[in-house]
């Protein structure tokens, strides 16, 4: 993060209504999709992925980085959004060496319960009774 604060109109937790690239089905399954943009310990969930997120303010927008999961095998990128006349985020995702999306997002409230760190991948291997 740099030491520029993210601007008001960004500033907040995002919820994720559509994506560009993968089937909308299953955006939730493992909770509300959220990002969370205010340049302090900032999170992002949707579909399978759960991640940290780093981002800081750009002429046109926030820009970001991201890594964490996907299941659990380990997964990083970039991104970035803008905000449309309508009040919404329109944002790009790209997973390092893997797919690329378009995504909408609407303001939302601050999830009562926190999206939990990114699972580690060798808890994939760990037996579980």
């Amino acid at each position: 993060m740099t030491d520029e604060e993210i601007p008001d109109e960004f500033y907040g937790w995002w919820r994720i209504t559509e994506t560009s690239q993968w089937v909308d089905d299953g955006i939730d399954i493992i909770g509300t999709p959220l990002i969370s943009i205010t340049g302090n310990d900032d999170r992002l969930r949707m579909y399978a992925l759960l991640a940290y997120v780093d981002c800081w303010p750009t002429k046109t927008g926030v820009s970001f980085t991201f890594q964490g999961a996907w299941e659990y095998d380990p997964v990083s990128g970039t991104g970035s959004v803008k905000l449309r006349k309508d009040g919404r985020l329109t944002g790009k995702i790209s997973l390092k060496d893997g797919d690329k999306s378009t995504f909408i997002a609407e303001r939302a409230e601050q999830p009562d319960e926190p999206i939990p760190n990114p699972p580690r991948y060798r808890d994939k291997w760990r037996r579980r009774w």
